[in-house]
Formats: structure tokens, sequence, C-alpha cells
């Protein structure tokens, strides 16, 4: 059974030989079975929540008859990621629910994943700019202010998302519709050109989209917790409106709420690169690996919709974010 990974189906043109992990394991046929089944009904779910609640988000924002601060930009793009990355679910549980089949052409193979491989990049990176927005208001507030201007937050979002596209363009180029015999299926798979690109996609994938930001995301948000003991008692905004505290608490959550869905997918990332160069074999590590990346699939497509949710939750989303 050949690795049926969705964010990154992967297939070498090295050789003739199937790849690493494609053998002749079976034992899992009624798990996948029941994956085939119910998981495009919960990723079509995700993907109609996730539009409606990042609209309305966004039309929170953009609506807004103020201008946007640095806080609140960084969460519009956020929103707008989050946005952009459900749109190509609806492809994926198509192709789940052909098992594999690629039903939508080379295009959108390249299109598709390529934009879902962006946006990946750019909501962790976008979760890294909140973090260090909120720690220069809460542990250097007084150096902080020519950073959080608005233009430093837009020029931010701009280079956020120039990274992301520029580190989806290996995804774009290299996607393609191959036919697997082994599952008698054309799949959209990523096609590597040498056999030093599995190791690149995992500095990649899990040192730059993760493992670096999260470094990043530990530290700033430990400072802003400690700065918060500190004071004792949470200032008032300058304004009278809520306390840095609960927009902090916001923040907090929300980082939360990514790594928790993330998290995930990057150990079964991680363990699929281990099965590609042979480090672990076997049919358990096969089945355990390749299932393990459709269910850590769909924590991380829940994170798209989770965002709006916890605006909801916590009621005013502009008021708690003006500073």
């Amino acid at each position: 059974m050949a690795s049926r990974t969705l964010l990154e189906f992967q297939s070498s043109n090295q050789s003739q030989l199937p790849p690493p992990n494609a053998t002749s394991c079976d034992s899992a046929q009624e798990a996948w079975d029941l994956l085939h089944r119910v998981l495009p009904a919960v990723i079509i779910a995700i993907c109609f929540c996730g539009l409606l609640g990042n609209l309305f988000v966004l039309s929170v924002f953009l609506l807004a008859q103020r201008r946007l601060n640095a806080a609140e930009i960084y969460l519009a793009n956020l929103a707008a990621s989050d946005l952009v990355f459900v749109l190509g679910l609806p492809f994926w549980a198509e192709n789940i629910w052909k098992e594999f089949n690629w039903p939508f052409g080379a295009l959108l193979c390249h299109v598709v994943n390529g934009v879902i491989k962006a946006n990946l990049f750019i909501s962790i990176f976008l979760v890294v700019a909140i973090s260090q927005d909120r720690y220069c208001v809460l542990v250097h507030p007084m150096a902080s202010r020519r950073r959080r201007q608005r233009r430093w937050a837009q020029a931010t979002c701009v280079l956020i998302w120039a990274v992301g596209g520029l580190l989806s363009i290996p995804t774009f180029l290299l996607r393609s519709v191959k036919a697997v015999p082994e599952l008698n299926i054309s799949a959209c798979v990523l096609l590597y050109p040498s056999e030093a690109w599995p190791f690149a996609r995992m500095v990649e994938l899990n040192v730059l989209g993760f493992l670096l930001p999260l470094v990043a995301i530990v530290f700033f948000n430990c400072h802003i917790l400690a700065a918060l003991r500190g004071r004792g008692e949470v200032r008032k905004t300058r304004h009278g409106g809520p306390t840095d505290g609960k927009t902090t608490a916001l923040i907090l959550l929300l980082v939360a709420a990514f790594l928790l869905c993330w998290t995930p997918y990057h150990f079964f990332a991680f363990l699929e690169f281990l099965f590609e160069v042979r480090a672990v074999r076997g049919c358990f590590w096969e089945n355990f690996t390749d299932l393990g990346l459709q269910w850590a699939n769909f924590f991380a497509f829940t994170n798209s919709c989770l965002n709006p949710v916890i605006y909801v939750f916590w009621g005013r989303v502009m008021g708690t974010l003006q500073m």
C-alpha cells in the first residue's frame, strides 16, 4: 500500500522501484475504508465552518469605522490565510472520496497543493508575528511604538505572504498527476528530482515551517507571561477599554490552538521522512505513518475554523484588540 499523504503524497522518479513505503501491507484496509468514507464529509464540514467564520472575522475587521492597529492587521491576515487555505479543502475531500484518484487534472494538482503549502507557512509566520507584537507591547512597551505602527505591520504581512509563496514554489513545480500501479489510480504526487529532496523537504517543512517558528513563539510567549506575572495586576488600556491581559489571553489561546492542531502533522511528516530514508521499516510503521498523516491533516485543517470560533467566544472582536 503506497503512501497516501494528503498534503505531501510523494513518489520518486529516479527509479523504477515503488516508493520506500510502497509495500504489500494490507492489514489496515478496514481503517483506510473507514477513512475514505468518513474523512471527506468531515473535511467539507471544516471547509464550510472555516469559510463562514473567516469571512465573518474579515468583514468585522474590514468594515471597521477606524484604522486597524498592528494586532488587528496581523489577525486579519491570519483570517485571510485561513480563508484561502479552506478553499482548497473541497478538492482534497473529493480526492480522498475517490481513494486518492485525482480527478481535477494536472493544473489544479499544481495550484491547489501550492496554495495549501504556501498558507501552511504563512499561517505559522503570522502566529510568530502576532506573538512578537504582544512581546513588544508588554515586555518592551516604550521601544515598541515605532515597530507597531501600521506601516510596519503591513510591511511584515507583505513579506510573510511573499516568503510563503516562495517556499511553496517547489511544491507547485514538482507536483504532477502520475499513475500509481500499486493502487490502480492516477494520483497527484510530489515527484522528487533527486534523492536529496526528501531531506531538503524535511528541512523546509519541519525546520523552517515549524521548529524555528516554534522556538520563537515559545520565547515570546514565555516572556509575555513573565511580564504579566511581574506586574502583579494588568494595566488598563490608554482609553479605558479592555485590558492588555485579555488581549494577551486571546493571542495565547490562538497560539495554543495552532500548536495543538499542527504539531501532530509535523510529527508524522518527520516520521514519513524517516520511512523514506529507511531509518524505520516494516508494515507497522507504514500503516502507522500513512494513517497517522491522514488524521493529522484533519487536525491541521481544523485550525482554520477554530480561530474564528475563538474570536466569537471572546465576544468583542474589535474591542478586545483595541490598544
